[in-house]
């Protein structure tokens, strides 16, 4: 998977204006192994520049980020080897943006699961303290420790032992619908018209 070099944030916005003249330009390629691994490497990372700038929550900044990739792939258009070459540096952004994701999704998974083991841990404590003082003090409301104290309060809860048996004045109703979309499909696909829906075709994308 690609490696994106950082960018500093001195040269930002020197690299943020050159991305478009950089990308657009005709690859001048070399034949070398070694040059052409550079050459990759630079496009690799003039286009990961431009997907800084998507992260953006200025719709106007991130259409011409957008826009630049669209116009630096264009540029392309009579020469087939630069516009594989361009094409080939976005999907390796692509894949290492995806890969990043999902690396990062594992992680918060993993700190949930840690979140969740110790608030379950400090849970228990709570109540085997709470059990314990209680015990030995069945009248008090509040202990005071030297850096803590430990205050209760009264509060009232209903507890439903059997719904089945309580009168209809006691129970609330609702209803809901949604539409039944694979229905509604079949329906479009037999060819009937149905006020308020349509089918649309897609064609979907994969990078392998």
């Amino acid at each position: 998977m690609a490696v994106l070099t950082p960018i500093p944030a001195s040269a930002a916005a020197v690299q943020s204006a050159q991305s478009t003249a950089g990308l657009a330009c005709s690859l001048q390629r070399s034949g070398s192994l070694w040059q052409l691994g550079i050459e990759a490497q630079e496009l690799t990372t003039g286009i990961g520049q431009l997907a800084e700038q998507l992260e953006t929550d200025d719709p106007e900044q991130r259409a011409s980020a957008l826009a630049e990739l669209e116009a630096a792939l264009l540029a392309e258009e009579g020469n087939k080897a630069a516009l594989a070459a361009k094409a080939d540096a976005t999907c390796w952004v692509i894949e290492h943006l995806r890969g990043q994701a999902a690396y990062r999704q594992q992680q918060a998974k993993r700190l949930t699961d840690l979140a969740r083991s110790d608030a379950s841990r400090a849970e228990a404590l709570e109540e085997s303290l709470i059990f314990v003082l209680t015990q030995l003090q069945p009248a008090a409301t509040r202990f005071s420790f030297p850096n803590h104290e430990l205050n209760s309060r009264k509060s009232s809860a209903v507890v439903i032992d059997d719904e089945q048996a309580l009168d209809a004045e006691w129970l609330t109703f609702s209803t809901t619908s949604k539409p039944d979309k694979n229905a509604i499909k079949e329906a479009l696909k037999a060819g009937r018209q149905i006020a308020g829906a349509q089918l649309l075709n897609r064609r979907s994308w994969r990078i392998h």
